[in-house]
């Protein structure tokens, strides 16, 4: 399998017309082949280190969400594509890959109130990567791709050991998906047992108006050692369950801007960093999946812009950041046992954002998605073929701070299944 495809994350490869009318051709042909399976993809190999490889990703979900309906008044009750994703991957020599996935979300994976509706129905890149892949312990990407940060950001919802996205504690800032513009440097050493990963990107914040219009960059880092079994995902990236590996993994991450957070009269350095780990074991009646993370977020006493500040629009990386700390702690059990297609994996998860109540410029930094906030989640995973075929039932609470949210509490109930080929 293709690990940039199996996690979502790929290698762009420009060839002659006549070469892409061949590749076309070949791929039609790959796919009707019964030698193919889902769980690989069709990969086009052309000698010499040349190849190409198709993936796709679906997540979609049904949502029962407390005053969730266009009324706000009566629970709704949606069927939703979250996301529907095309992967690809190539490879131009045994150093120069290079990666190019799109996108389109639905919008449903915030963690508050309900699915929305119609919400980016079209196609984005959310990566496009060239990748100078020079042995394992050193390597460069540059183009469009995830920031080195959490590992919630860094599973994403496909690799995530529970069925919605953590974004009541994931805050740092990004133009889309978790992913930025700009350079990373990351590496495996120790037999991959000590992941790297360093990076500057466009960052947070770059309009006219805003605290970075002079464009400073945001700097980036992860660092991460697993000392049980090496990191088995490629490249610098995480899943937060493994279903049956032998994981105790700890790692540190920060992001830093200077003039990162404000306006262009009360500006502030924005600092963001978090430390996570994972332990998964077998305790004899099934595998134990153990994460934890902590975060903080300082913007230097100053309180943001608005995300729609200068008509900015959902990927302009603008706004909306708040002060605050943040905790997150799961658990989740997969029995050994196959039951029809699959094995289940029970799970629960918390999570609590603490923000801070005022700004150094004495701005109130509360509103409903920035205040004291608390989620639950129960639910179960019924795991057919790891992370590329499984089935979600989770039930979802949300607690707001009642000086600064109408609704101060809401629940939800979803069902979603994921796929990826």
């Amino acid at each position: 399998m293709s690990p940039s495809k199996k996690y979502g994350r790929s290698l762009p490869l420009y060839r002659s017309k006549a070469l892409s009318l061949a590749v076309i051709s070949t791929l039609a042909t790959s796919l009707s082949l019964s030698t193919l399976t889902a769980q690989a993809g069709p990969t086009i190999n052309f000698g010499d280190d040349k190849s190409l490889t198709l993936g796709l990703g679906l997540r979609a979900a049904y949502t029962n969400a407390e005053d969730g309906s266009p009324s706000g008044k009566s629970r709704s009750s949606d069927f939703d594509v979250y996301s529907a994703r095309v992967f690809t991957s190539a490879s131009l020599s045994k150093y120069i890959k290079g990666t190019l996935n799109l996108d389109a979300t639905a919008g449903a994976e915030s963690s508050f109130g309900s699915a929305r509706k119609g919400v980016g129905d079209k196609f984005q890149v959310f990566d496009a990567i060239a990748q100078f892949e020079f042995s394992p312990e050193f390597n460069i990407w540059a183009g469009r791709m995830l920031v080195p940060n959490d590992r919630g950001n860094m599973d994403g919802p496909y690799y995530l050991s529970t069925w919605l996205y953590p974004a009541l504690v994931a805050r740092y800032p990004s133009q889309t998906n978790g992913r930025d513009t700009g350079v990373t440097v990351w590496g495996k050493l120790n037999e991959a047992h000590f992941t790297y990963s360093a990076g500057a990107f466009d960052g947070h914040n770059n309009v006219s108006g805003a605290s970075s219009e002079d464009s400073n960059l945001l700097y980036a880092t992860r660092l991460q050692y697993d000392f049980w079994d090496a990191n088995p995902v490629p490249a610098y990236f995480t899943a937060s369950t493994l279903y049956g590996k032998e994981i105790l993994s700890i790692a540190v991450a920060a992001n830093y801007q200077k003039d990162g957070v404000g306006s262009n009269t009360a500006k502030g350095d924005y600092l963001g960093y978090n430390i996570d780990a994972l332990i998964e074991h077998d305790i004899g009646i099934g595998s134990l999946d153990l994460e934890g993370a902590i975060y903080k977020f300082d913007t230097d006493g100053k309180s943001d812009v608005a995300s729609s500040f200068g008509g900015a629009g959902s990927t302009a990386n603008v706004g909306g950041i708040a002060a605050g700390k943040a905790y997150l702690a799961s658990v989740a059990l997969l029995f050994p046992q196959k039951i029809g297609w699959g094995k289940f994996q029970p799970y629960a998860r918390f999570m609590k954002f603490d923000a801070d109540s005022t700004q150094g410029d004495g701005v109130s930094s509360l509103n409903a998605s920035s205040s004291d906030s608390k989620q639950y989640d129960l639910g179960t995973n019924y795991i057919i073929d790891g992370h590329n075929a499984r089935l979600s039932a989770t039930y979802t609470k949300n607690k707001f701070d009642g000086a600064v949210a109408s609704n101060t509490s809401t629940d939800k109930f979803t069902i979603g299944v994921q796929l990826q080929f």
